[in-house]
């Protein structure tokens, strides 16, 4: 098994600590003016999601996780399980609605995530960076209202809320950051 040196730590690197993956949230770096340099790092457990925070001395090394990541594409949603399958392999993967957390916002039939697997049990699941939705409901904005900054709430297809320019209607696809669920552009189809 592969070992990270504190000299590798840095933000997205998966480790295993206590038989348990963990992603590395964030990590820095501190050197106080006596004594060895410290590694202030926060571990998020990728199957409870608990956030643990630790701090390593230079020269401490972690072991790094089996983790494997595969796209997949999302199926459907039966109960309170989402079912993806791997377009390669066609190996169907089941997650539970506190392992997509609040993704189920950004995906819909057909749409290719990331699926993390850890011993070859899916973990987590991660949406594309950028996707395109279509409005299913908005107040019509009042004609000439070009004020700048001025949004409100739309409902999209996937029934997530998001902000939203007044000139927005109904029908109108738009593209969204997944990363901060933020609009991005409406899409002329």
């Amino acid at each position: 098994m592969a070992t990270y040196k504190t000299s590798d730590f840095r933000k997205g690197i998966k480790v295993q600590i206590d038989g348990d993956p963990y992603v590395m949230v964030e990590m820095n770096f501190v050197k106080p003016g006596k004594g060895n340099a410290l590694y202030k790092c926060r571990l998020k457990n990728l199957i409870r999601g608990s956030v643990l925070d630790r701090v390593y001395k230079g020269g401490d090394t972690l072991e790094s996780a089996d983790v494997e990541e595969v796209e997949a594409q999302y199926l459907y949603k039966q109960g309170e399980t989402f079912v993806f399958m791997n377009n390669e392999t066609y190996d169907q993967y089941e997650l539970k609605a506190d392992q997509v957390d609040d993704n189920w916002k950004w995906i819909k039939e057909g749409t290719v995530c990331k699926i993390m697997l850890y011993n070859g049990l899916p973990v987590t699941m991660e949406p594309p960076q950028h996707v395109n939705l279509k409005v299913e409901y908005c107040e019509p904005g009042a004609r000439g209202d070009t004020a700048t900054n001025v949004t409100k709430s739309v409902k999209l297809e996937t029934n997530a809320e998001v902000l939203a320019p007044l000139f927005i209607n109904q029908g109108d696809t738009l593209r969204i950051d997944t990363r901060t669920g933020e609009y991005v552009e409406r899409i002329r189809v």
